[in-house]
C-alpha cells in the first residue's frame, strides 16, 4: 500500500487521540476509589489462600499480568484462564480463597459461568467491569467499576482504553497492598534474584 501523505497525517492524529483517551480513561479511576475499593483491598489483605485471578481474551491477558504483579509484590496470586476453568481447572480454586473475575463488558459467558460456580461453592468474587448491571457484577461479591467512555481506538471497537482501565485498577490494588503489608525492597529483592533488577536490588541489600 502506497504511503499517502494526508493518511499518514490522519494515523499521527489518531495514536494522539488514543493516548489522550486512555490516558483519561486512567485518569477517571481515581474517583472510584471508594468503600468498595477499601472492601475489596481489605478482603484480599485478609484472605488466607490465593487471589486467583480469571478472564478470557483481551480482558485474560490483562488479568495474567495483574496477578503477576500482585505476586511478585507480596500477594499470593496466580492466574486461571476462565475457558479452563469450566474444563476442570476450576479445582484448584480452595474455599481459602478469593476470585478477581475481569470482563469489561461483565456478560462474557464463560467468566459469568465461572462465577456462578464459585458463587455456588461461596467462593467470594471480585468483578471487574465496566458494566455494574452486568451479570457478572450481579454475581460478585464487590465490584471494582472500571467503565470507560469509549475505547481508544477510531472505530471504538477494540479494546484499548478498556484494558489499560483495568491494568491500572489492578495496579492501584497491587500498590496499596504493599503499604498494607508494609512489602519492603529487601521483600522484593528475596521474589527477583534473577535479571538486572534482581542483581541491583540485592547488591544494595548487601
Amino acid at each position: 500500500m502506497p504511503v499517502v501523505p494526508d493518511r499518514v497525517a490522519r494515523g499521527l492524529a489518531a495514536a494522539r487521540t488514543a493516548i489522550e483517551t486512555e490516558a483519561a480513561a486512567v485518569s477517571a479511576l481515581a474517583d472510584r476509589l471508594d468503600g468498595v475499593f477499601l472492601d475489596v483491598l481489605i478482603a484480599v489483605a485478609d484472605c488466607e489462600g490465593h487471589l486467583v485471578v480469571t478472564g478470557l481474551g483481551k480482558s485474560g491477558l490483562v488479568g495474567r499480568k495483574i496477578a503477576a504483579t500482585l505476586a511478585s509484590t507480596g500477594t499470593p496470586a496466580t492466574f486461571i484462564h476462565s475457558g479452563d476453568a469450566l474444563h476442570g481447572d476450576s479445582g484448584a480454586v480452595t474455599s481459602r480463597d478469593l476470585v478477581l473475575a475481569l470482563s469489561a463488558s461483565g456478560e462474557t459467558a464463560e467468566v459469568c459461568a465461572f462465577a456462578r460456580m464459585l458463587r455456588d461453592r461461596k467462593i467470594p468474587v471480585i468483578a471487574m467491569t465496566g458494566n455494574e448491571e452486568s451479570t457478572l457484577a450481579r454475581l460478585a461479591t464487590y465490584t471494582l467499576d472500571t467503565m470507560v467512555l469509549r475505547e481508544a481506538d477510531p472505530l471504538n471497537l477494540a479494546p484499548t482504553a478498556s484494558t489499560t482501565a483495568s491494568l491500572a485498577m489492578g495496579d492501584a490494588l497491587a500498590c496499596a497492598l504493599v503499604v498494607l503489608r508494609e512489602f519492603s525492597q529487601h521483600d522484593f529483592a528475596r521474589f527477583h534474584p534473577s535479571g538486572a533488577l534482581g542483581k541491583r536490588l540485592l547488591t544494595e541489600d548487601a
